[in-house]
């Protein structure tokens, strides 16, 4: 492992400051407005939900991060997603960014927006203008700095997600931070939440762009809550140089870099996860030896998403075949007849395995100590399919009752 796990979020990267404030965007007595700050100019690239309605910080930035802007900030806001709010919308995000930009002295175009919330409520001008001047006074380099701006930009989270690491190339310390939000509507092809990841490393945009993508492709395109895709999908990564070492793509410092930056995108995915709304439990299926990289992803993704696996999850009922049901019909082609199906979990400070099926078949397993490890707050379970060598693992959480009380007054 070419980096070191660090406490920390988006100020682990030196140059990078951070804070949140309270608002009153939508809600009262919190924080629900967060700034990341670089005085260098950035490269960024950014990752995008694929759902045909986009809200307008999505249509803003990318086309912030298509024509190649150097940027200096993020400005999120929570409670209100402005989505499906038209021109008016669009130019209450300009309104955010341009007011961001004056508080820091830097153009609109520098200012990169993010919003997450309710669906089709408009922003008010009152609000954001107070938020940006408080944003702009409470700016700290400090761990206090990144813990606001993660705790301004939940909505029904129960949990701030952050995630850091430092990397050694050629004897000088390069960071990677981030933070993300999301509990609901999660089910990505891109990214579903808000996340913004920096680095203090020297990167060309191009090459962070690949680099992002990649790593986004194996760690939150495989977590789901819920099976919905987002307008407001958001992922950002800020590269400012300060640290003085530059990644070049195929050197050596690429590959540890990136390997650094798949922990951080899949720690916080795996964070996410297990903070799904009502969510009790963290869902891990991995599956290997598959006939294909792409095959194992559709086949892992098929079991987390399947709201009868889930909800037996949340039973902590080991009904194996939803899981080989799901494995059917995902779409790839297998022979059910060789697959295996292993359960495991940490019971008791210990880890433990229990063989469910063997070649498509039930095993004499042990139904009271089966429930006892679904019962632990984390659960895996492999499916080996014996077709080639390939595997992938996606994230989950179970279904609960809760999730539905959450979902069914989510705009009271």
């Amino acid at each position: 492992m070419d980096y070191k796990v660090i406490d920390g979020g988006v100020t682990a990267s030196a140059g990078f400051k951070a804070s949140g404030a309270e608002a009153g965007i939508k809600y009262s007595g919190r924080m629900d407005m967060a700034l990341v700050y670089s005085e260098k100019p950035c490269d960024v690239a950014g990752t995008f939900t694929t759902n045909v309605v986009k809200a307008a910080p999505v249509l803003w930035d990318k086309k912030l991060v298509e024509d190649g802007n150097k940027v200096n900030a993020v400005v999120l806001n929570s409670g209100i997603a402005n989505a499906c709010t038209g021109d008016e919308g669009m130019d209450y995000n300009y309104k955010m960014a341009s007011l961001m930009g004056e508080q820091l002295g830097v153009a609109p175009e520098a200012v990169l927006t993010a919003s997450t919330g309710v669906i089709g409520m408009q922003l008010r001008v009152e609000p954001i203008e107070k938020g940006v001047k408080l944003l702009k006074d409470a700016l700290s380099d400090s761990r206090e700095g990144a813990k606001n701006a993660a705790t301004a930009i939940m909505t029904t989270d129960t949990v701030s997600k952050e995630s850091a690491v430092a990397i050694d190339i050629d004897g000088v310390e390069v960071h990677i931070g981030g933070m993300s939000k999301g509990s609901g509507m999660i089910h990505p092809n891109m990214a579903t939440m808000l996340s913004v990841i920096t680095t203090d490393a020297k990167v060309d945009a191009k090459v962070l762009q690949a680099m992002l993508s990649e790593s986004v492709d194996g760690s939150f395109n495989m977590i789901s809550v819920d099976r919905d895709t987002s307008t407001n999908d958001t992922c950002l990564l800020l590269a400012n140089g300060v640290s003085g070492v530059e990644i070049t793509d195929g050197s050596e410092a690429y590959k540890k870099f990136k390997d650094g930056l798949t922990y951080v995108t899949t720690d916080l995915a795996k964070q996410m996860a297990a903070d799904g709304e009502g969510a009790t439990k963290l869902f891990e299926v991995t599956v290997v030896n598959a006939a294909s990289k792409e095959d194992a992803k559709v086949l892992s993704k098929s079991v987390i998403t399947s709201n009868l696996v889930k909800t037996a999850v949340y039973g902590s009922d080991a009904n194996w075949g939803r899981i080989l049901c799901a494995l059917g019909y995902s779409g790839v082609d297998f022979d059910f007849t060789i697959v295996d199906i292993i359960l495991k979990a940490n019971v008791d400070g210990k880890d433990e395995e229990l063989v469910l099926v063997k070649d498509g078949v039930a095993t004499d397993y042990s139904e009271d100590f089966a429930t006892k490890m679904l019962s632990q707050s984390k659960v895996t379970v492999v499916c080996d399919m014996k077709q080639g060598d390939a595997k992938a693992t996606a994230w989950g959480c179970d279904l609960t009752y809760d999730y539905v009380k959450i979902n069914g007054d989510y705009r009271s």
